[in-house]
């Protein structure tokens, strides 16, 4: 009975009138009506299918409607859309559907139903929470499953190869072979830390021969600094950070950073995912927050935000709470629900009165700010100084104050001498106080009486001194260590109702509709009965240990970074149209796993990683593009190029150019002017930063929504406006120039033959392997190297008479003692060098 509920003016005019006799007795609803629903509507509008948003098996859904409104009027059946749809003789709108498949209803149960309308519509209450039932993989329980036997025993490291090599070997698929130790820490240097192993690294865990050398270099790794900032950057993707605001202003957040920091803190100190979720959603709603708690609810104040004239404010709030929605279902529940906003779901189990349900969490979340200090060094700094600076102020306030005291009444008097100054000689009063002057004195306003007496009082040399002494002290006062940071607290009064939209029109609200979650998924246990649910109940909810979903999305997304690809490989979406898992059981070991591991981010990267299935080699193996093309068996490891914010880093890194400075503003690098000048009416300066700040890593890079730095775009960086759980990689030609000729790469290269031609080695062919070593960890085959050195030949005959293109080619990084023709040929040698597609490649 599929009541869609859109119904064109038109048919109004069918309406049937209400029946007078009708109202003469009040139907039974379990034992008259309800049987109607259950024979004829319950199959399109019941647990399984919801055609239109509605539900007829469940109290409160059935009256609050479908997607475009209310099902029926109690005591009104002339007006109730029900009666009008099963009154109709056929037709598209008709209800049941004029097909074999359904019966009409007669005439008496029409006239029941009127009657039972128009008597009240008694539907007695029913406090079952609302079930609804999928046979979909996703909305399964997580089953408890245990590992299967294997035959090749040998090659097995933990339970995850158990999975994979058990069907590798139901299709008669061996195994890749382990990749060599240079591919391994290149690897895992890549995938936990986005920098390149040092030589010093590799040669330490090449020669160590004790079978503990792989998990102390997982250990390592996983204690670094760097991993935060490697981690935390995926987890920026899902936050849509930028520093900016978006649309046509696009104006900048210079305090955007602060979260930002806390993403990176939070996971190098591993704090656990269920911890990490909550306090993002709801962390000012925790007991006693904390400041660094209520910092992280920054995650959904990363929106945009329209600063045009003229916008209706509610309509961008509303908007923001649409994207609030959206990025929170797909980043922990894998779910396309922004297409309920508009009708209900056409795939998945999940109506329009559910999405505004999800909704409602996020409408009583207003976009605040509050102070933060900058950092702990810089508070201690302020009050250090602080108690020292007042008093010196204070001292020099006391006389200035007395000079005015004593200069103030005399201004009348010399008010009268000026007058008569201005009609002697004008010139010798200034142009602003001549103005004012000019001015009767009863009309002046306060800023002109303010003005006028400054510069009385600026004619005393008394009080001038100590005024200039005064600004030359201000200019020298403390800094605040505090800024104001974008938070989103919980409405305290006022409370806003939420709404279902018709066709997500903010402008036409319908049914209201309470905080709550998706009936398919586990029962939701809100803290309190006798208040509404809040954003702390939807994270819990989130979080349970029964929810089949988000354990599941979580798992997949650390598998994807670390194998390039996800178990489910629409990672975006685990619902009827996404794809099923291509290792079902594999996937739910690893949700529970990650449980069993109390969240741990760390001890579930290492238990991937330490897995020889993680270990692999990624050769492609040309027997296997029939069998499976795609290595949807993980039958070896992927090959893919590393992410924008990597490819700067590996550059820097190699070069010897990189800061390795945590946290603190994002920064600018430099960047082609017209790429900077492309700020909405020239609102925005891209000022190139000095020093280190001007070699820091990617994930610092001020990030403009509308003209990010062209490097990360060329790259593939995600753009910012929406939640992005998977980075998709293209390669074009552009992306080789870019490494040829822009002004970052080229300036690494520079450096990077500095560091070569600063260092004392016996011969080129030395110095080649150790740049080559510093690139890709291994060492280069007597091919390779003799092409470079051809290379560093041909390049030294070209710069040998060329002496101003060989200047410019060394730019500043011109080593002491090396002719600059020398120099040259080698930065050539360089940039080929950091230009292998293996360099930006994690094997």
């Amino acid at each position: 009975m599929a009541l869609s509920l859109g119904v064109a003016v038109s048919a109004l005019a069918q309406k049937p009138a209400a029946d007078p006799a009708a109202k003469a007795a009040k139907p039974n609803f379990a034992g008259k009506v309800k049987p109607i629903f259950i024979a004829h509507c319950v199959k399109c509008h019941g647990p399984e299918k919801q055609e239109g948003g509605l539900r007829l098996d469940h109290r409160a859904s059935a009256l609050r409607g479908g997607d475009s409104g209310k099902l029926l009027v109690a005591g009104q059946s002339a007006e109730s859309e029900i009666i009008r749809r099963i009154a109709l003789k056929d037709g598209d709108e008709k209800m049941p559907p004029t097909d074999k498949a359904n019966k009409p209803l007669t005439p008496q149960q029409i006239a029941l139903l009127k009657q039972w309308i128009d008597t009240g519509a008694d539907w007695p209450k029913d406090d079952k929470p609302l079930k609804v039932t999928s046979d979909h993989w996703a909305f399964q329980p997580i089953a408890a499953v245990k590992p299967p036997q294997v035959k090749n025993k040998k090659s097995v490291r933990n339970a995850i190869d158990q999975f994979v090599f058990a069907k590798l070997e139901a299709k008669g698929i061996a195994p890749s072979p382990a990749a060599d130790r240079y591919t391994l820490i290149k690897r895992l240097s890549y995938d936990l830390l986005g920098l390149p192993p040092t030589l010093e690294e590799v040669d330490a865990f090449v020669n160590d021969k004790s079978p503990a050398a792989y998990e102390k270099l997982v250990d390592r790794m996983l204690a670094s600094d760097h991993f935060g900032e490697r981690w935390g950057r995926h987890w920026l993707d899902k936050a849509r950070y930028a520093d900016s605001d978006g649309y046509e202003k696009d104006r900048a957040r210079p305090n955007a950073w602060k979260y930002r920091d806390w993403v990176i803190n939070a996971v190098n100190r591993d704090l656990p995912m269920d911890r990490f979720t909550i306090e993002q959603l709801a962390g000012d709603l925790l007991p006693e927050a904390t400041p660094g708690q209520k910092i992280a609810t920054a995650f959904h104040r990363q929106t945009l935000t329209n600063t045009e004239g003229g916008t209706d404010k509610e309509q961008f709030r509303v908007e923001a709470c649409f994207d609030r929605v959206a990025t929170t279902s797909t980043v922990w529940l894998g779910l396309t629900v922004g297409c309920a906003q508009c009708h209900t779901h056409k795939y998945d189990p999940v109506t329009q009165a559910e999405y505004y349900q999800l909704f409602a969490f996020f409408n009583n979340g207003d976009e605040t700010t509050m102070p933060f200090p900058t950092s702990k060094v810089a508070v201690t700094k302020y009050k250090k100084d602080k108690p020292i600076y007042d008093p010196k102020l204070k001292a020099l306030q006391a006389p200035q104050a007395a000079a005015k005291k004593r200069l103030e009444p005399g201004l009348a008097a010399w008010e009268v001498t000026a007058q008569e100054q201005l009609k002697a000689d004008p010139k010798k009063i200034p142009e602003p106080i001549r103005k004012i002057l000019a001015v009767e004195a009863a009309k002046r306003d306060k800023k002109q009486k303010a003005a006028l007496l400054a510069h009385f009082l600026s004619l005393d040399p008394e009080y001038k001194k100590v005024t200039a002494e005064i600004a030359a002290l201000q200019k020298q006062a403390p800094k605040s260590p505090y800024i104001q940071v974008r938070v989103v607290t919980q409405r305290a009064t006022n409370p806003r109702k939420t709404f279902i939209f018709r066709r997500g029109e903010f402008l036409q609200p319908s049914a209201e509709v309470q905080a709550g979650p998706l009936a398919v998924l586990q029962e939701f246990k809100p803290r309190k009965k006798d208040a509404p649910a809040d954003r702390l109940d939807m994270a819990n909810w989130l979080m349970d240990p029964t929810n089949p979903l988000t354990p599941r999305v979580l798992a997949n997304q650390v598998w994807a970074h670390l194998f390039g690809r996800g178990i489910v490989p629409t990672m975006n979406d685990f619902g009827l149209r996404g794809d099923k898992p291509t290792h079902p059981l594999l996937l739910d070991w690893l949700a529970g796993e990650y449980m069993r591991l109390k969240w741990s981010r760390k001890a579930f990267v290492k238990r991937i990683v330490m897995s020889a299935t993680y270990r692999q080699s990624s050769h492609h193996q040309p027997k296997m593009v029939k069998i499976d093309p795609r290595n949807d068996l993980f039958h070896r490891q992927n090959r893919f190029r590393v992410e924008a914010e990597i490819v700067r880093d590996l550059n820097l890194s190699v070069s010897g150019l990189l800061s390795k400075k945590l946290g603190g503003p994002s920064v600018f690098p430099p960047m082609p002017a017209d790429v900077a000048a492309l700020s909405y009416a020239g609102n925005f300066r891209w000022v190139t930063s000095k020093g280190e700040d001007r070699y820091r890593r990617g994930l610092y890079t001020f990030f403009k929504r509308t003209s990010p730095h062209p490097n990360l775009s060329a790259f593939d960086c995600p753009d910012s406006n929406t939640t992005n759980v998977e980075r998709r990689a293209s390669n074009t030609p552009i992306q080789a120039l870019i490494l040829l000729n822009n002004e970052v790469f080229v300036d690494a290269s520079q450096a990077m033959a500095k560091r070569l031609l600063t260092k004392n080695m016996a011969s080129d062919g030395d110095r080649v392997a150790w740049a080559f070593r510093l690139c890709v960890a291994r060492l280069p085959t007597s091919t390779e190297t003799n092409h470079y050195l051809d290379l560093l030949d041909t390049a030294r005959k070209i710069y040998k008479d060329r002496a101003d293109d060989a200047k410019k080619m060394v730019g500043s990084h011109q080593p002491k003692d090396v002719p600059v023709s020398e120099a040259a040929a080698w930065v050539a040698t360089a940039r080929i060098l950091m230009n292998m597609d293996e360099f930006i490649t994690r094997e």
